[in-house]
């Protein structure tokens, strides 16, 4: 099968295209000739060896991705409910390829296309989570920060049904975005909790922090570290906040995000589609943070 793969910490120059042998399903998982698989900031750090621990490259050649969407053709032991033929998308190991290993997974959909179905995963499961730990009442105020990516979009969707007022910060362009979300938008950088105290002046009730930054002003909003859940700042218990990076019933988040999509209730923005030969350009446009939702690689 086609890969793609980086054999060397770096830029996006790194990622090429190589001949794999295709991965087997385990037990408890499946594989799927891939459709499309989405980008995600973690893909890059991984990348660029910023989570390397100062090694020059990997042990073995390495294929990025974390989602993908595609056609189930091989199901691991002991594994039920779904056979060989569905429609289906998830959480992979080594998504940038034609065939891809899913570890949790729901049906596809019904009226989205594959690289929207692609773009379910990470950003479904990931604000499912995040809104789990923190665990807001109706009628709460929530804080999301970074608010305009693609897992930021996911929680102002979620925490909105709900039943939560939130505030996101994002840079001035995406303020309608997140208007038609449902959010309050606000700015974010230097003097942002008193521009969100100016917006919420009975305080808000916790953050989900997308981005990895302004970790001292975001506890300063809630009062406390506690109320402050990361995804993205991988420091972040040294000041008492919570980070969260897996764990939970990640089929089941999947699939409930699934029917929401299927009902209109959800949606990820795809902000653009590359083939997978062109993995590099994703990579840069991710790393530019300007894309304004996900990034996705498309297969054929």
């Amino acid at each position: 099968m086609h890969a793609v793969v980086f054999s060397r910490y770096g830029g996006p120059e790194v990622l090429h295209l190589s001949d794999l042998p295709a991965p087997s399903a385990r037990p408890g998982r499946i594989r799927i000739r891939v459709r499309a698989a989405g980008v995600n900031p973690y893909d890059y750090k991984v990348r660029s060896g910023m989570m390397a621990a100062g090694a020059t490259a990997p042990d073995a050649p390495v294929v990025p991705g974390l989602e993908a969407a595609g056609v189930v053709d091989e199901l691991g032991e002991g594994v039920s409910g779904v056979c060989v033929g569905d429609e289906v998308f998830g959480l992979a190991v080594g998504a940038y390829a034609e065939e891809a290993v899913l570890r949790a997974w729901a049906p596809k959909p019904a009226g989205l296309d594959w690289a929207q179905a692609a773009a379910l995963g990470v950003a479904g499961e990931t604000a499912t989570r995040v809104l789990e730990a923190l665990a807001l009442p109706r009628g709460a105020t929530l804080l999301v920060h970074g608010a305009a990516g693609g897992v930021g979009q996911a929680v102002v969707q979620l925490g909105r049904l709900a039943g939560l007022r939130v505030v996101g910060t994002a840079s001035e362009r995406n303020h309608d975005l997140l208007r038609r979300l449902g959010a309050e938008p606000v700015g974010y950088g230097d003097g942002l909790p008193a521009r969100v105290t100016a917006l919420a002046p009975d305080g808000v009730d916790g953050v989900a922090d997308t981005a990895g930054s302004q970790l001292d002003d975001l506890i300063a909003v809630t009062g406390s570290p506690e109320g402050v859940v990361t995804i993205a700042n991988y420091s972040a218990a040294e000041r008492g906040v919570r980070f969260t990076g897996g764990g939970g019933d990640a089929s089941a988040a999947l699939a409930r995000v699934g029917e929401l999509a299927a009902g209109g209730l959800f949606a990820v923005r795809v902000a653009a589609t590359f083939e997978l030969a062109d993995a590099a350009l994703a990579h840069r446009l991710s790393e530019s943070r300007t894309a304004g939702g996900k990034i996705v690689l498309t297969v054929k």
